[in-house]
């Protein structure tokens, strides 16, 4: 098995161990990054252009007690059955290749010392450059299936704001002080109160995007995603560095380990993703937005057309604040899933080596025994 092969294979089997254990706050910081809450603005807005209700978001705890409540514990996992496709696709896909440029990248290395530039190792760029076409890769061929699972995740969320909107224009239209208007309102409101949310599985949130958009719809957010290439550089980078300092402190020490420890790895990972997440989340919340069902209602900030036109309607209804929403609850999960991704990867990857060189030596070991018992059989 060829390199690339291995370390693509173990890191679809890290990443969807490390989807299944944080995948309830990857659902609830979905909700927060699209949950439109308006900053205080001033009473010269145009009528056209009303602002969206002021709300107070919750906290993470509090949001997980109320889906367990409303949803049950499945609501947690909305969307997990294409989220572990996705996963494995999307992790087996980078590592692939961020394996094969790796070796690419290490062979020039090596070459450039022959000729007598550099140390024989790739620097912090050619991290970073491995790291981006990987990225750019897995992205234009797993975006449709995060753009279902964006879906899936805030649908219950986008059916609650669509009954808000009805609620909300029944009570206008029967708002009349007559005792009839009172009780059409009231049987209204009553019949809206019963209406329960129509089952919602992958087809349902595959129908849905291709009716609002066709083919494009499953890229949706490909922008601030490509963008976004730059978190797992970021990260690599950090890790590569930091375990290349590592490894070359371990060197110096003859009776020390060469080769770093499952805690070390996750250690390091947790250090580097944190970097990586702290600096693109607005781009995250972005990619969010546009991948989740539209707001349905008259207000336009609600909206989106594009990537630019978020950006803009979210600094000018929400405030810079808007591009940091749920970022607490993403560095917990994004920082432990990455760790627990990186920690699982090595140690399948050693697993791997060990049992090769194990039965290789075990065939090396029948194949001389076989050899001595025909050479005595000769004699």
């Amino acid at each position: 098995m060829s390199n690339a092969l291995l370390n693509g294979l173990a890191g679809a089997g890290g990443g969807i161990i490390a989807q299944i254990i944080t995948y309830p706050l990857q659902t609830v910081n979905t909700r927060q990054q699209t949950e439109r809450i308006a900053k205080n603005r001033k009473n010269s807005d145009s009528a056209s252009e009303s602002k969206p209700p002021k709300r107070v978001s919750p906290g993470t705890l509090y949001q997980i007690i109320e889906v367990i409540r409303n949803e049950g514990w499945g609501g947690l996992y909305s969307g997990l059955k294409p989220s572990l496709l996705g996963t494995a696709a999307s992790q087996g896909i980078y590592y692939y290749f961020y394996q094969f440029f790796r070796n690419k990248a290490e062979a020039i290395a090596v070459a450039r010392k022959k000729k007598g530039v550099g140390d024989g190792t790739p620097g912090m760029f050619s991290w970073l450059v491995v790291a981006a076409i990987a990225g750019c890769l897995n992205v234009l061929f797993t975006n449709p299936i995060w753009v279902i699972v964006t879906r899936m995740q805030t649908h219950t969320q986008a059916q609650r704001k669509i009954m808000e909107a009805r609620r909300d224009a029944i009570i206008s239209e029967y708002s009349g002080s007559s005792s009839t208007d009172q009780t059409i309102l009231q049987k209204k409101l009553a019949e809206i109160e019963l209406m329960k949310p129509c089952p919602y599985g992958a087809r349902n949130a595959v129908g849905e995007v291709y009716r609002e958009a066709g083919i494009s719809g499953f890229w949706k957010g490909i922008i601030p995603t490509l963008i976004m290439v730059c978190n797992p550089s970021i990260q690599f980078m950090i890790y590569e560095s930091s375990l290349k300092h590592l490894r070359a402190k371990r060197a110096t020490n003859k009776h020390g380990l060469k080769n770093a420890t499952a805690l070390e790895v996750y250690q390091l990972c947790a250090l580097a993703k944190l970097g990586a997440t702290i600096s693109t989340y607005p781009l995250l919340v972005v990619k969010s937005r546009l991948q989740a069902k539209q707001e349905i209602g008259g207000n336009i900030a609600f909206r989106y057309t594009g990537t630019l036109d978020a950006i803009v309607k979210m600094i000018r209804y929400e405030g810079l604040p808007g591009f940091y929403k749920g970022m607490g609850t993403k560095i917990v999960q994004s920082v432990f899933a990455a760790s627990v991704l990186f920690m699982v990867k090595e140690e399948l990857v050693k697993a791997y080596v060990l049992i090769a060189h194990q039965s290789k030596r075990v065939l090396r070991n029948v194949v001389t025994f076989e050899e001595k018992d025909l050479l005595g059989f000769v004699l």
